[in-house]
């Protein structure tokens, strides 16, 4: 009798221990997404994360503390809370709970764990569901919103209804699951309040499926005349963030950090980087949130790149495979976007189209023979109208070129830019032959790339131009070159002073020759035969000079031997040939001026000889 006393007591003991221990310790569980639609799930099934009762204790359940439950939720939110149980007997289960239930039937199939409350007892069970705390993620300041669901887990016949109490949002319809066959539904009642209530109907019934906004509490009553459950889970939005780039990287190291950031604190939550050498899509930024946290959507450039964000125009596009009011961009030119809250169940997928403003670059390259001269070096330009907007000066010697390439210039489309090349210095473009070659990396571009030298270029966005303006020295000859310029040096209003081009004004006229070939002229073979600009008369005033230019040409010259005149219809083809004598100090009847001067002029090192002749002229 005292052994069985004791015995009593013992198990009294342990089962109070057992009790203690389950109410103070939090039942670690997740929860679980089905895995396919099933022929009657809703379009956003993905959006249900079903929460597992594997781990229920009904001995702490039913004490008075409680079984306190902690669920790690996908987006690494904790959920806690804690559920109390009364009544009829109950537990985990997994679904479909029967084969007459709907969900795990025909919706939401594939469920893990053990996802119902389900009665292993009829009668009535009361689940009560209290101090529910959400913890956010790592870098998330605070969880303002969201959304807790309620769903029939079985199926509600005659005799069978689910009773859920909040203290949240009002209930609201979230979605169905089908009957395995017919249309029926159990009756409801109480969306818009916190009461809503399933009663059962005869026949093999659907299940309905509704949510309360932020509740800490809930009470779910289970009524069943065979058996009944009940389901919860934690609803939640999806948002995918991508880009892709139209045309052509600006330049080719250029790559993208695309990032969907927590507004509040600033936490990166999902992130993607572009790679290789394709426009993309590339893989997704993607985040699954159970809270409604106000979002920002940005992107940066990665690291390595050769180019700054602001080289490209970026747009941002959304779409919600859901059908809800969450605002959504469209085409928005933007690299930092607020885009606020998703609504529950959203589906949202966003892209950055990134396309580069026109950029424009010039490049110089040499034939096989390389320079003339060693210090020969080049001017590349890329102009826009008069104003030149990209330019670089070569170095390097015989074929080495070093600072051969403009800046990669960012131009703007719609707009008219000119290829050109100058030669530095004494450099003369004359020794060499010159060809243009262009290339577009958008290569589906329209624009219609230049092909020659001096060529234009009208791009659009997206158009990544090259173009290499390549140098092929000519052969070994003596170059000659004229320039023709003229001063005033008075006139019949003005005199010296300010003196203008007007009829009655002395100007001096003058030709420079320049040698810039490597060879020398042969002997007394330089043979200018000019004609004369027709508003200029020259006559017995020619008083013609002659000066050597900085490098001396190597000739000589006579005024009394070496210039003539001559008043043909058409030019002299020999320096005899010009016979003419003006009669007047500035006799309008010459038309050409031929000079001659005397001996070998000397072939160019690099710095071409020269020489300049002037003459008087009076304006007619």
């Amino acid at each position: 009798m005292r052994r069985g006393l004791l015995q009593r007591f013992s198990a009294l003991l342990l089962a109070l221990l057992l009790a203690f221990l389950g109410a103070g310790r939090a039942e670690a569980a997740s929860c679980f997404y089905a895995t396919s639609q099933g022929s009657t799930g809703p379009a956003n099934w993905q959006s249900y994360c079903w929460l597992d009762f594997s781990g229920y204790n009904d001995t702490a359940a039913r004490s008075g503390a409680g079984q306190a439950m902690s669920y790690t939720l996908p987006d690494g939110t904790v959920m806690t809370f804690t559920l109390k149980v009364s009544g009829a007997a109950i537990g985990g289960s997994v679904a479909p709970s029967w084969s007459g239930a709907a969900v795990g039937n025909t919706a939401f199939l594939g469920i893990g764990g053990k996802p119902i409350l389900y009665q292993s007892a009829s009668g009535t069970t009361t689940a009560a569901i209290s101090n529910i705390v959400l913890t956010p993620p790592a870098g998330v300041s605070q969880i303002t919103s969201y959304m807790f669901v309620a769903a029939d887990g079985e199926s509600s016949n005659d005799g069978e209804s689910l009773t859920f109490l909040t203290n949240g949002g009002n209930w609201v319809a979230l979605d169905t699951a089908g009957p395995i066959s017919g249309s029926v539904y159990p009756t409801s009642s109480g969306l818009g309040t916190q009461t809503f209530g399933i009663t059962g109907v005869a026949g093999t019934v659907g299940a309905n499926i509704v949510g309360s906004s932020t509740p800490t509490s809930l009470t779910a009553t289970i009524v069943g005349g065979g058996l009944q459950g009940a389901m919860f889970a934690v609803r939640f939005a999806s948002i995918r963030l991508n880009m892709q780039i139209t045309g052509a990287r600006a330049a080719a190291a250029d790559q993208f950090t695309f990032a969907i950031n927590a507004t509040s604190g600033g936490a990166t939550l999902a992130t993607g980087t572009s790679s290789g050498t394709g426009l993309g899509p590339f893989t997704a930024a993607t985040l699954t949130t159970a809270s409604a946290l106000p979002l920002t959507l940005v992107q940066t450039m990665a690291g390595g790149s050769a180019s700054p964000l602001t080289e490209y125009q970026a747009s941002l596009t959304c779409a919600n495979s859901v059908s809800s009011s969450t605002p959504l961009p469209s085409g928005v030119v933007t690299t930092n976007y607020s885009f606020g809250a998703l609504q529950f169940g959203d589906i949202v997928n966003c892209t950055f189209t990134n396309t580069p403003f026109p950029h424009l670059q010039l490049t110089k390259a040499l034939g096989a023979n390389g320079r003339r001269f060693t210090t020969d070096q080049f001017v590349m330009n890329i102009n826009q109208g008069s104003t030149t907007v990209a330019t670089t000066t070569t170095t390097g010697t015989t074929t080495t070129i070093t600072t051969g390439t403009t800046p990669n210039y960012s131009g703007s489309a719609g707009t008219t830019y000119t290829f050109t090349e100058l030669g530095a210095g004494a450099t003369s473009l004359t020794q060499y032959t010159s060809a243009m070659t262009c290339t577009n990396a958008f290569t589906g571009s329209t624009t219609t790339l230049p092909s020659a030298v001096g060529g234009v270029v009208t791009p659009r966005m997206g158009d990544v131009i090259a173009c290499t303006i390549t140098n092929t020295r000519r052969t070994s000859n003596a170059t000659l070159t004229l320039v023709k310029t003229s001063s005033v040096i008075s006139d019949p209003v003005n005199g010296t002073t300010n003196p203008k081009a007007i009829p009655g004004a002395i100007v001096q006229y003058s030709i420079l020759v320049t040698n810039t070939g490597p060879t020398a002229v042969d002997s007394n073979s330089v043979l200018l035969i000019d004609s004369l600009p027709t508003q200029m008369a020259v006559g017995t005033s020619a008083t013609p000079t002659f000066t050597q230019g900085s490098t001396t040409s190597g000739l000589t010259f006579t005024a009394s031997t070496d210039i003539k005149y001559s008043n043909a219809a058409t030019a002299p083809t020999t320096y005899a040939g010009c016979t003419y004598t003006p009669v007047s100090a500035y006799d309008p009847a010459v038309k050409f001026v031929c000079i001659n001067p005397k001996g070998v002029m000397a072939g160019s090192t690099g710095t071409p000889p020269s020489f300049t002749i002037s003459i008087q002229a009076q304006m007619k």
